[in-house]
């Protein structure tokens, strides 16, 4: 199984051009990963900003599949990363969260994404 999780707002609170704060999505992430799921970072952010997103991910020590891509889709040429699933705080249904706290922005509610997971079987 292969999940595309954006980056902003979703592993992070939303602070674009700045990496935002833990909202606890990287202890699910490495659950996943130990699970065998393989994790794609798909995010719009290039250049140094990419650069911050994916060093967040190794600082948090959550291994990534792909960057943008998914290295297994050789049968399409397409932009559009395939994905099993997709982790985005601007999909339709993701659950959100608001804490003024964190962050001014809605962002994903990872115990909520958690639960999710575990009711489907993938955790």
């Amino acid at each position: 199984m292969t999940i595309g999780i954006d980056f902003d707002g979703c592993l992070v609170s939303w602070n674009f051009p700045l990496v935002g704060k833990d909202i606890g999505s990287a202890e699910v992430c490495r659950d996943l990963v130990k699970k065998g799921v393989n994790i794609i970072l798909y995010t719009m952010r290039d250049k140094e900003f990419l650069d911050d997103a994916v060093k967040w991910c190794k600082d948090n020590k959550i291994e990534l599949y792909g960057i943008n891509e998914n290295p297994s889709q050789d049968w399409s040429n397409s932009r559009k990363v395939h994905a099993d699933i997709y982790i985005d705080d601007q999909a339709l249904g993701c659950p959100l969260k608001e804490d003024k706290n964190i962050s001014e922005r809605p962002f994903v509610d990872w115990v909520k994404i958690r639960k999710m997971l575990e009711d489907k079987g993938i955790l």
